[in-house]
């Protein structure tokens, strides 16, 4: 079995619905299970926490990758299998594609929406350090990440995004179509 790592793009919030935290906790289990790394923000608090708590609890090796200015307020998580400070936001994100094989999207605000395009644009412009195909996938039961998706076609749609990138940022309402997705995409050799 390959073993991949996955960098989770997610909130340091919980947000209004509880099955946010509990999708995060599904995807930690699930991570761990399959003897996959999970590299994320590395906060011990929100839909972070929640990823990383259920992949250590499950056996499973986390790393967190934090800025210094945020690991001073105390948010950083302590009982992580790595903690990487870093000196801003800038070399935290890049030092988290950098270890990641592809990418996956819980619920989360401002920070996560920066990650996913940038992650996005980074596969479609084969920026990253490894030029591999990189994915990222909306993982959500919810619909949270549906406006989003419809906004992808529409650029598609009025000539922004190439329709061969389209699938670079994939959707799933549950953990085990995301993680299906990636093996597909990753292991698959879709480039």
């Amino acid at each position: 079995m390959t073993n991949l790592s996955i960098c989770v793009f997610c909130g340091s919030q919980e947000g209004t619905d509880k099955r946010f935290a509990q999708l995060a906790r599904e995807l930690g289990t699930a991570l761990a299970q399959e003897s996959y790394q999970l590299v994320y923000g590395g906060a011990q608090i929100g839909i972070m926490g929640a990823v990383a708590d259920a992949a250590l609890q499950a056996g499973g090796k986390v790393i967190g990758v934090i800025p210094e200015a945020l690991s001073n307020r105390e948010v950083a998580h302590e009982g992580l299998t790595d903690l990487i400070i870093t000196s801003d936001m800038h070399t935290r994100k890049k030092r988290m594609y950098s270890l990641a094989d592809a990418f996956v999207a819980l619920p989360g605000g401002m920070g996560t929406l920066e990650e996913i395009f940038e992650a996005a644009t980074w596969t479609k412009l084969n920026m990253h350090e490894s030029q591999k195909y990189k994915p990222v996938v909306l993982l959500d039961d919810r619909q949270f990440w549906d406006p989003l998706s419809e906004f992808i076609d529409l650029m598609v749609n009025s000539g922004f995004i190439a329709s061969e990138h389209r699938n670079i940022v994939a959707s799933s309402p549950s953990v085990k179509g995301a993680l299906q997705l990636i093996k597909e995409t990753t292991l698959g050799g879709m480039a």
